[in-house]
């Protein structure tokens, strides 16, 4: 289409006629008339108007000129142009570098609830209020066709409600759990990502912050080497997945039985093998742990500052990661996604360390219950858009429950489902309206060891009375101007920690976010 509108568009400009209909280069010469007939006609024309030869040479040779420089023009956009139909459009631009970036605050509060009780990881129960700041800039460039070098500096500072203690499924995406009161930075970001493409259809790649625009075919091996968050590829949700644009709440960004591999800010280093086909896909990740629980890894010792952390034997500590994804579309287009996971680290076996809270008190040494132990699970996540501005989702998530939580989270089961509704309904297609509910709970071993007093990443009021964490949470996300955007938040918590003593707590928050 663009080299026939470029011929017509010659065509008009000498005011000779071009055939277009031809399958390859030399079929242009073969498919015009010969430049004698052309001649032959205008000389009856001109010996009718009385016209002198010389006259007529003159007019001949100017038309001459004028055919042939019109086959060469048109022979140049056919010589740049395949004669074999290809899948890339002639016009998709193929980006070499871009530059993203985003600035999020989030302060969060809560007026205060009822507790019988407090202990060292308890939420407080007189109120608070906290704050949070992230920053990132993101830089891509293309290293050569199908390698791609990403970086992404984040400078962060702020405490989350109670330095993150006392909630399981955590109501600030953006609460890491390190509270500082200065900004740190780190790369939290630094990978190469090489595509080898397997043929076929192919599809457009969006400009994104990790991802620069191009095509590449739907059949496809990817991998990913380097830092990141396995939260970058694994457990991904079209409609709960972005704390800064989405939900807010960590039940809502991953699978929160999923304690996935990482420092105490969300990142490590791996490698990510990813098989892509038109309607599924396999992938499979490998990742550093760190040395201590809720600690940074030994990347962070170069890419943080300041500097900190360090890992475990690199053949005893580690975290792995598969998933399976089906893709469908009838009506609506949904997702299906199976993920598995196991982590090896020195942890604290519940079983091991109760018997000793028990015979010596919540301070009690349990350095005798570690060991190299494993934790596994398995995973289920569904997206499903109903309507162009309706989508649901659910996940569901198991781990064994024998271990402490060493990087993420310490629940041992959690299931969710929630809806998010654009704005298109009331006039407002930027903005976005979403409500999630999230139960998560302890398995068996971990409620003994609680009761006995012990604490693990997040929880430990010191006693217990069992009740499974449940969670509601509810946000506008208000579009103020293009890329810059408000969301009120409120998430409605009972039983906190697993803890029917406590509680329930609202927690209160307004997300001021901006990106380009």
């Amino acid at each position: 289409m663009v080299i026939q509108q470029s011929m017509e568009r010659i065509s008009s400009f000498y005011h000779a006629p071009v055939t277009t209909s031809f399958t390859n280069h030399s079929d242009f010469f073969n498919t015009h008339r010969p430049l004698h007939s052309l001649s032959l006609a205008r000389l009856r024309i001109y010996c009718t108007n009385g016209q002198s030869g010389l006259d007529w040479e003159r007019q001949r040779a100017r038309e001459v000129a004028q055919a042939v420089l019109v086959k060469l023009l048109i022979f140049a956009v056919l010589a740049a142009t395949p004669c074999v139909a290809q899948d890339v459009s002639v016009d998709t631009v193929i980006q070499n570098w871009n530059i993203h970036g985003q600035i999020t605050e989030t302060p969060q509060g809560d007026p205060g609830f009822p507790a019988l009780y407090s202990g060292p990881n308890s939420l407080k129960s007189k109120g608070e209020i906290q704050e949070t700041f992230t920053s990132d800039l993101y830089v891509g460039a293309r290293l050569w066709h199908g390698g791609e070098i990403h970086a992404d500096g984040l400078l962060w500072k702020g405490f989350g409600l109670t330095n993150d203690k006392g909630i399981e499924a955590f109501p600030n995406g953006d609460a890491f759990k390190l509270g500082i009161t200065t900004p740190h930075f780190m790369f939290a970001h630094l990978f190469i990502r090489e595509t080898i493409g397997l043929g076929g259809k192919r599809e457009s790649v969006p400009d994104g912050p990790l991802t620069l625009t191009g095509e590449r075919d739907i059949s496809r091996l990817t991998f990913t080497f380097g830092r990141l968050s396995p939260t970058d590829m694994f457990d991904n949700n079209a409609y709960a997945q972005d704390s800064h644009t989405q939900f807010m709440n960590w039940a809502t960004i991953t699978n929160l039985a999923w304690d996935f591999p990482a420092d105490s800010v969300g990142y490590t280093t791996g490698l990510v093998v990813e098989l892509n086909q038109p309607r599924w896909a396999l992938r499979y990740g490998f990742f550093q742990v760190p040395s201590t629980q809720n600690g940074f890894t030994a990347d962070d010792q170069i890419l943080m500052l300041p500097h900190a952390g360090g890992d475990g034997p690199f053949f005893r500590c580690w975290g792995m990661a598969a998933e399976f994804e089906r893709r469908y579309a009838n009506a609506h287009p949904g997702a299906i996604r199976v993920l598995t996971f196991v982590n090896r680290a020195n942890t604290i076996g519940y079983r091991e360390a109760t018997p000793l809270l028990k015979a010596n008190g919540p301070g009690a040494d349990l350095s005798s219950a570690r060991a190299y132990r494993r934790k596994y699970g398995f995973g289920l996540n569904w997206e499903q858009k109903i309507t162009d501005n309706v989508g649901v989702f659910s996940r569901l998530g198991w781990n064994n429950g024998q271990v402490q939580g060493w990087m993420y989270n310490d629940s041992n089961w959690t299931a969710s489902l929630g809806m998010s509704v654009k704005g298109t309904s009331w006039r407002r297609t930027s903005d976005a309206f979403g409500l999630a509910y999230v139960v998560s709970g302890a398995s068996r071993s971990a409620q003994e060891f609680l009761e006995a007093g012990g604490t693990d990443i997040l929880d430990g009021d010191g006693a217990l009375t069992y009740g499974s964490e449940k969670v509601v949470e509810a946000y506008y996300n208000f579009a103020v101007w293009k890329s810059v955007h408000v969301t009120p938040d409120y998430e409605f918590v009972d039983n906190p920690a697993f803890n029917r003593d406590r509680g329930p707590v609202s927690v209160f928050g307004i997300r001021l976010h901006w990106q380009f």
